[in-house]
């Protein structure tokens, strides 16, 4: 799950926090971190405690089956706070050497930083490689570097179309299945009444994984990373699959198809409500946020896969995913795997829980392919079995890297795409200069950066 479980998007870290970490630490950090430092638990008779930061909705519940089904290790959580927040004060309590928990919620794109300073554990000598089968290869891609495991995959964000089937009625409007006749249908639209809109750009840094989401589905490939080959690392934000992206979304914000309010905002959410956006290119955890900040359009809502650039294609992209990764100060490596592996794991008491009260959307095969899962209904729209439309997307994704600066990288998009919308800077250059800035921060930092 992402940060946008209360935002629609990923929330960044603190540039300044991670060139300070990436300068100290780049040669030293191809190997994994060890065990050992501060952590929480108790050896003697009793079970070993094990301190969790998450912020996932409704996991106390999860915390209390696990610790119901487990004799010898109990879980102690702890709200830390919501992706930026949390992974603050993690960084903190890493470089201080104590306070930090034992096992930590990260999300996919946060996961290479965080490794780079030596402060996740290798959960692999624990056992953890024994669950790769168990996930979608995409997802397992994401926490693994080789043989090392630095986390376990829990939830995703593939990308689908959420629309308004009675705005669509009014309006005569199809279900576009290319970008092209998505245009068409937004022309359509917005001629048919002004104050209306395909969807929301959002131009914030709240949007940033939405846009690196449809850029992954283009065929972008921003990034050729592996801590095992550090400190090379491949930079390629100006490829093809993003310039296309960045053109496409530039054409209908200049024309006025579709509005640019930042997310996250009261015009965000009540364009959602009101009938202003016709569409949200949402990620498999949308349907729970959307049902969230837009009761009142309950039943009006459907779903249908993202539009594709080629027709007939099965090009997918991702927006937000998270994983439990072990930290590489706890006292208790063992147990701290364990409760990675095992909070959800195959779980079916935790993904019911997952699924019917937090909106997850699951990593792991065995409930992402089961009835359960995607026979679900959902009233909010209008009894649809809506994941019926998001799981061939999570299996149709290919592999993807982040990169250790990928906070820097989101700022300077965002920074771009504002300039693009207000007309300082053409489209056509955003790539461009993008790719000039991050490389340029990149190769300051250490990296030994090429295309």
């Amino acid at each position: 799950m992402s940060a946008s479980r209360k935002l629609p998007s990923v929330r960044r870290v603190a540039t300044a926090v991670v060139s300070a970490a990436v300068a100290t630490t780049l040669l030293a950090a191809c190997g994994g971190g060890s065990g050992g430092g501060s952590g929480s638990g108790a050896a003697g008779n009793g079970p070993v405690h094990i301190k969790v930061w998450a912020w996932y909705p409704q996991f106390k519940q999860v915390v209390a089956q696990f610790n119901k089904t487990h004799k010898d290790v109990q879980v102690d959580w702890v709200q830390a706070g919501v992706g930026q927040d949390e992974y603050t004060k993690l960084k903190t309590a890493l470089k201080a050497g104590q306070g930090a928990p034992d096992v930590v919620m990260l999300e996919f794109q946060e996961l290479p930083t965080i490794q780079l300073t030596k402060g996740l554990l290798d959960m692999s000598k624990y056992g953890a490689d024994d669950d790769k089968g168990d996930y979608v290869d995409w997802a397992w891609k994401q926490v693994s570097d080789g043989d090392q495991v630095y986390a376990i995959p829990v939830d995703a964000g593939p990308m689908a179309m959420l629309y308004r089937a009675d705005l669509f009625k009014k309006y005569g409007l199809k279900i576009p299945t290319t970008w092209a006749e998505y245009k068409a249908e937004a022309v359509k639209l917005h001629k048919a009444d002004p104050n209306a809109y395909m969807t929301d750009f959002g131009s914030d840094e709240t949007a940033a994984g939405w846009l690196q989401g449809l850029q992954w589905q283009a065929g972008s490939k921003p990034y050729d990373y592996s801590a095992s080959k550090l400190p090379d690392i491949g930079v390629k934000l100006d490829d093809a699959g993003a310039k296309q992206v960045y053109d496409y979304w530039g054409d209908l914000v200049k024309n006025k198809l579709v509005d640019t309010a930042s997310y996250a905002t009261t015009d965000f959410y009540n364009g959602l409500s009101s009938g202003k956006y016709a569409t949200y290119l949402a990620a498999g955890w949308g349907p729970g946020y959307l049902s969230s900040v837009a009761k009142k359009t309950a039943g009006k809502w459907r779903a249908a896969p993202l539009p594709q650039w080629t027709a007939g294609g099965n090009a997918q992209g991702d927006w937000g995913g998270s994983a439990f990764s072990v930290t590489s100060k706890t006292q208790h490596p063992k147990e701290a795997t364990e409760v990675a592996r095992e909070l959800f794991g195959t779980s079916q008491a935790a993904w019911k829980i997952g699924i019917d009260q937090a909106y997850l959307f699951p990593t792991v095969n065995s409930v992402l392919n089961g009835a359960y899962f995607q026979d679900k209904k959902y009233a909010f729209f209008g009894g649809q079995q809506v994941n019926k439309v998001f799981v061939p997307a999570a299996n149709g994704i290919g592999t993807f890297d982040w990169s250790p600066f990928q906070d820097f990288a989101y700022n300077t998009q965002t920074t771009e795409v504002g300039k693009a919308i207000q007309g300082q800077t053409p489209w056509s250059s955003v790539a461009d200069n993008v790719q000039q800035q991050v490389t340029s921060y990149a190769s300051k930092q250490g990296f030994k950066v090429s295309k």
